[in-house]
Parts: C-alpha cells; structure tokens; sequence
C-alpha cells in the first residue's frame, strides 16, 4: 500500500516537470497571449469623452461632498468631545 503511493506521488513529481517541460516548450504562447488581447480590445466599446468628463465630474462631486460631510462630523464631534472633557 505505502509502495503505491510513493509511486503515485513520483508519477505526479514526474508529471508536473513534464507540463513546465511542455510550457517552456511551445515558443509564442506569450506572443499568442498578446494578440488575443489585442483582438479582444478592439471588442470593448469606449465612452466617448464628454461621457467620461460626466462620469469624472459625478466622482469628483461625490467624493468632495463626502469630504465635507466627514470633515463636519470630525469637528462636531471635536467639539463636543471638548465640552465633556472641560
């Protein structure tokens, strides 16, 4: 019983230097890689520039806006915190 596993784990030792053998083996996957993703960018449809302004303005408005809104609170509750304290 124990000689089948040691055997079982020497053919999966064997097996995965097989697969990085075969990797390292098969030149322009990398290269096969790139132009698949080139392919699939001229797939994505991009928004237009006054849409991505738009978008940026709304993120920009709602993280100033939530900036404010913490900065309150953190003196709000300076103050009251100053008030206990006193």
């Amino acid at each position: 019983m124990a000689n089948n596993q040691e055997n079982t784990s020497e053919k999966k030792k064997s097996e995965k230097k097989s697969d990085k053998k075969a990797e390292k083996k098969q030149p322009g996957k990398i290269a096969k890689w790139f132009k698949d993703l080139r392919i699939e960018f001229k797939k994505v449809v991009w928004p237009s520039k006054k849409t991505v302004f738009n978008n940026t303005s709304v993120v920009l408005a709602v993280v100033a806006g939530a900036a404010i809104i913490v900065g309150l609170l953190d003196t709000g509750f300076l103050a009251l915190m100053r008030l206990i304290y006193q």
